[in-house]
């Protein structure tokens, strides 16, 4: 199997800062691969709330993620300052795959690469649209 080479920074469209905490290491002393997925969250949600997406429960439409994975390139630790780059890979109807590169301190090359999708939900978990509103802001941030 032949892996794609990891992602320049220049390719994501938005970049934010990522603290590591001493509780990311684990036993091999870098930080752990589920501890990227938290940090991959983390900068969705970041994103979304600076536009105006409500992440409450109660929302009218909310954004259930239903697939999610990691490749890891190589190992960062605390106390290193993480930057991860967000940009959107696919946008669909209702669904929106987002991509993020986590970068340790000021390296050019991504350590680790991560996606999530989301699908626009009801109430009742069926999938509606994305919003024009949120559509147009992740438009903004399409690879």
């Amino acid at each position: 199997m032949t892996r794609k080479p990891p992602q320049p920074r220049s390719a994501y469209r938005v970049l934010f800062p990522v603290q590591t905490r001493w509780d990311d290491n684990d036993l091999y002393g870098h930080i752990n691969n589920v501890t990227y997925l938290k940090y991959i969250d983390t900068v969705v949600a970041r994103w979304q709330s600076g536009q105006g997406v409500d992440l409450g429960s109660a929302a009218d439409v909310r954004y259930l993620v239903v697939e999610s994975g990691a490749t890891y390139h190589s190992e960062a630790r605390f106390p290193e300052t993480l930057h991860a780059g967000l940009r959107v890979g696919r946008l669909g109807n209702s669904s929106v795959r987002y991509e993020v590169g986590i970068f340790r301190e000021d390296d050019e090359i991504a350590c680790v690469e991560g996606f999530f999708i989301q699908v626009a939900v009801d109430r009742n978990t069926r999938p509606v649209p994305v919003p024009a509103g949120l559509r147009a802001a992740l438009e903004t941030i399409l690879a």
